[in-house]
């Protein structure tokens, strides 16, 4: 019986980065970040719990976080850089490097590789001309793998600034990726319209109205439950905790 190696973990040609650009913003830029920084931490009682909004603020501000943007969040709530740096790089969401109009994420995972995940991204690699990384020249697409993408009910699934793309195959994914760099992007299979990486940003960071249309789950999602339903399935009632 031969020896399999499994490699987990981040791929090697994806090194995580160190944060660079602007050291600081323009004085118009600290004022307009400031005014809608202080709609976002109005909302906590303690305004350091509003880091992770305020993060996805100024990725929306420079397509990815930046020594400035890092500074404007430490500045704001009394942090220092390196703790809000800390927190920063720990969630994969924060961009390091400069992002696309669309971040285009195949999962690799195991039921979307074992489904196609693995063909899907080196398909886009070929016909993009990039790798897992990078964008293209144009601007308009930044290309990644993804662990995980919560929806193996639809695998393989590729997703574009976090919106659901199911039952992708490589040449639906082509498509998907020629009608965003045409500008013609194809509605995502469900939950919210597409917009562009920065948008998305400011929609995370509570600036936009995230009431939309579309986002109920699938039906192939909700199978379980309507499994359970059909053989009068239910859950044990909560007992006394001891």
């Amino acid at each position: 019986m031969s020896d399999v190696f499994l490699e987990l973990g981040q791929r090697p040609d994806e090194a995580g980065p160190p944060i660079n650009g602007p050291a600081a913003y323009p004085e118009e830029v600290t004022a307009r970040l400031t005014a809608d920084a202080e709609q976002i931490t109005a909302r906590y009682p303690d305004a350091r719990s509003a880091l992770l909004p305020l993060l996805h603020l100024v990725q929306a501000q420079d397509g990815c976080l930046t020594p400035a943007g890092i500074g404007f969040c430490a500045g704001l709530l009394g942090l220092t850089d390196a703790e809000v740096t800390a927190v920063a790089t720990f969630y994969s969401m924060y961009r390091r490097t400069p992002t696309g109009d669309y971040l285009v994420g195949v999962c690799t995972n195991t039921l979307c590789a074992i489904m196609g995940g693995d063909a899907i991204l080196d398909a886009l690699q070929d016909h993009l001309d990039i790798h897992a990384g990078e964008t293209t020249a144009d601007g308009r697409v930044t290309l990644e793998h993804i662990e995980c993408n919560a929806a193996c009910d639809y695998a393989p699934v590729v997703m574009v600034n976090w919106e659901f793309y199911d039952n992708q195959t490589p040449s639906s994914a082509r498509d998907l990726v020629d009608g965003l760099r045409g500008g013609t992007p194809p509605a995502p299979t469900r939950g919210a319209p597409l917009c562009t990486f920065r948008e998305t940003a400011r929609t995370l960071a509570g600036l936009t109205n995230p009431h939309v249309p579309g986002g109920a789950p699938g039906t192939a999602t909700l199978a379980g439950l309507r499994e359970a339903r059909e053989r009068g399935m239910s859950t044990p009632e909560a007992g006394p905790i001891t």
